[in-house]
């Protein structure tokens, strides 16, 4: 049985923009913690991207949260 997350992947578009989105978010901060030191415009992106990440998270888990609900009610 496919967990939420992976059955949100495969059928709903806005979960799907949103976790792709949260990955690149990932990767960049992932590229920024590589550097030895950081510029100030990169210390204000890793903060930025931080705090974009978070707020991605949150919104994925709230369709998530959804999702549980609608499926608990079906069955």
């Amino acid at each position: 049985m496919e967990s939420p997350y992976e059955s949100l992947m495969t059928s709903h578009e806005v979960f799907q923009k949103l976790a792709m989105e949260h990955t690149q978010h990932s990767q960049r901060l992932d590229q920024l913690t590589e550097k030895r030191f950081l510029t100030d415009d990169e210390k204000l992106e890793e903060v930025r991207l931080k705090k974009l990440k978070l707020r991605l998270k949150d919104q994925m888990e709230g369709i998530e949260r959804q999702y549980r609900l609608q499926q608990n009610q079906v069955a």
